[in-house]
């Protein structure tokens, strides 16, 4: 059995190696890539801002 290295990206839901951690939360550098690229009148621009509510600041910080 082989064991799985990488964290889970709270967009796509994947388990990648490459990305970025924001307050904990990881993100991987493909959707952070389309994110970056994605217009807000795009459909997909509410997908990932919902995506990113997942994201809280933390208190006392």
């Amino acid at each position: 059995m082989e064991e799985q290295t990488g964290q889970t990206c709270i967009i796509c839901g994947q388990i990648k190696e490459e990305g970025i951690v924001i307050v904990s939360h990881f993100i991987c550098e493909d959707c952070e890539a389309e994110m970056v690229r994605t217009e807000a009148e795009d459909a997909k621009y509410r997908f990932f801002i919902g995506r990113m509510k997942k994201i809280g600041l933390q208190k006392n910080a």
